[in-house]
C-alpha cells in the first residue's frame, strides 16, 4: 500500500498518497459530525458551521481566503453528510503548503463572528428556499422523513427554517469547540507530495485543533414512520410527477453491502440496467430513473427515482413495481452480474484518476470506516459475489417489506 498513515500524539490522523501521474494536490479534512449528529433544536448546525468556516479567520477574511485559492488557481469548498462533514481544496502541487495551511486556519482557527453567523443565516435561509422549488429535492426529502421519521437521518440535512433561525452564535462556537478535536479529525492528502513535508506542514497548520474527542455514539431510527406500503402524494405544480420508491436497507459495514451494490446496479444503476433500459430505451416515459443503496453507520436506504409527465405516472409506478417483483422472484441472471461486477470495479478505478478522488477514497474510508481499504481488496470483494449471494441480499432489502412510494406533482 503506498499511503502514508499516521496518528499524532494529539489524536489528529493524518494519511497522505503520493502520485507521481499528476501535477496537483488535493487536501481534504474530514470531520467525524453530521446532521444525524444534532438534537431537534440544533437541526442544521453541522451545515451551518461548514458555510461559516468559509467566513474568515482571526487573520484572513473571506475575500482573503478566495484570493488566497484563487491567487495559484485551485478550488475550495465543503459539503455536509449525515455523519461526517468534509473541507477540501485542489491546486497545483507546488502550492500544496498554502492549500495546508489556510484548510489549517479555516477549520482550528475560525473567526465564528456575530456579524459572520447573521449574514450566513440569510445564505442558508435561500439554500433552503432554492431546494424548497427543486421538486426532486423535495420528493427525496420527503422519502427519507416516511423512512426514518422523526430522526435525524429523515431530516434535511441543512435543518428547517425554523431551527436555522434559532441557532444562535453561541451555540455554534460550542459546537465547534467541542466536536471540531483531534481525535474526531482526519487531514488527507494525495497528490505530487512529499510525504514527510506534508505530515509536518498538516502537524503545523493544525496545531490550535483542541485535543481529544471520542467515538461518536449515534441512536439507531425507530420504525419507518409510513406504513410500509403507503403512498405519500404531494400536490405541486410541476410540469413531472417526481416519484421515490423504497425503504430501509443495509449498514455500511454489513456482510452482504458488496452483494447490494451489484443488485443495485442490475436493478437501476447504469445505462444497461433494468430500470432504465424498460422505462427509458423501450417506452421513453422518463427521461431520468435511476436507483441508490444509500448506506450509514447502523442502518440505510434504497431507492429507485423518476420523474415522468402526469399521465404517465401510473403507469411508471406500474412498471418500477413489476421489476421489483420480477428481481424478487426470479433474482439476476449469471451475465448481469458479470456485467455488474465490471462495471463496479471498472468506474471505480476509473474514478480514482485525479487527487481530488484519491484524497476523497483515503479521507473517506478512515472517516466512515476506521480504516483503509485498498483498491484491490475493494475490487475483489465485489468479484466474490455470487448469485447465491445475490438472492440472499433481494430478500433481506427488497422482500423485507413493501416499498414506500413519495410523489411530487399534480395529484
Amino acid at each position: 500500500m503506498s499511503e502514508h498513515l499516521v496518528q499524532l500524539p494529539s489524536g489528529l490522523t493524518i494519511v497522505v498518497e503520493p502520485m507521481i501521474s499528476t501535477r496537483t494536490a488535493a487536501i481534504g479534512v474530514w470531520v467525524d459530525v453530521g446532521a444525524r449528529d444534532e438534537s431537534p433544536e440544533l437541526a442544521g448546525i453541522s451545515h451551518f458551521l461548514e458555510h461559516l468556516l468559509f467566513k474568515g479567520t482571526e487573520t484572513r477574511s473571506a475575500i482573503d481566503i478566495s484570493q488566497a485559492v484563487d491567487r495559484v488557481g485551485g478550488d475550495i469548498n465543503a459539503f455536509t453528510s449525515k455523519e461526517y462533514t468534509a473541507y477540501y481544496c485542489r491546486m497545483p502541487a507546488r502550492h500544496s503548503a498554502t492549500g495546508i495551511e489556510l484548510l489549517g486556519e479555516v477549520v482550528a482557527a475560525p473567526a465564528l463572528r456575530d456579524d459572520d453567523v447573521e449574514s450566513e443565516r440569510q445564505v442558508i435561509l435561500e439554500e433552503l428556499a432554492m431546494d424548497d422549488d427543486s421538486p426532486e429535492d423535495v420528493v427525496h426529502r420527503a422519502f427519507g422523513a416516511a423512512v426514518f421519521g422523526d430522526h435525524p437521518l429523515g431530516w434535511d440535512t441543512a435543518g428547517d427554517r425554523a431551527s436555522v433561525l434559532g441557532l444562535t452564535a453561541d451555540s455554534v462556537r460550542t459546537f465547534h469547540r467541542e466536536r471540531y478535536v483531534t481525535e474526531n479529525t482526519v487531514v488527507a492528502v494525495a497528490g505530487a507530495v512529499d510525504p514527510d513535508e506534508v505530515i509536518d506542514a498538516v502537524a503545523k497548520a493544525f496545531d490550535p485543533l483542541p485535543w481529544g474527542g471520542s467515538p461518536t455514539e449515534r441512536v439507531p431510527p425507530e420504525p419507518a414512520a409510513v406504513t410500509p406500503g403507503e403512498h405519500v402524494a404531494i400536490d405541486d405544480d410541476t410540469e413531472q410527477v417526481h416519484m421515490v420508491v423504497g425503504g430501509r436497507s443495509l449498514a455500511r459495514l454489513d456482510a452482504d453491502r458488496d452483494a447490494l451494490d451489484v443488485v443495485n446496479h442490475v436493478l437501476g444503476g447504469g445505462l444497461s440496467s433494468r430500470l432504465f433500459d424498460e422505462i427509458r430505451e423501450r417506452r421513453g416515459l422518463a427521461y431520468s430513473v435511476f436507483s441508490t443503496a444509500a448506506a450509514y453507520a447502523d442502518t440505510g436506504a434504497w431507492s429507485v427515482y423518476a420523474g415522468t409527465l402526469p399521465e404517465h405516472a401510473d403507469e411508471v409506478r406500474r412498471l418500477v413495481g413489476a421489476e421489483l417483483v420480477r428481481l424478487q422472484q426470479h433474482g439476476i441472471t449469471a451475465d448481469e452480474l458479470d456485467i455488474a461486477q465490471g462495471y463496479l470495479a471498472g468506474s471505480y478505478e476509473m474514478g480514482l484518476e485525479d487527487s481530488g478522488a484519491r484524497m476523497s477514497r483515503l479521507g473517506g474510508q478512515l472517516t466512515i470506516l476506521g480504516h483503509l481499504r485498498s483498491i484491490e481488496e475493494q475490487i475483489e470483494r465485489w468479484a466474490g459475489v455470487t448469485l447465491d449471494d445475490v438472492d440472499r441480499v433481494i430478500d433481506r432489502v427488497y422482500g423485507a417489506a413493501e416499498p414506500v412510494t413519495v410523489t411530487v406533482g399534480p395529484v
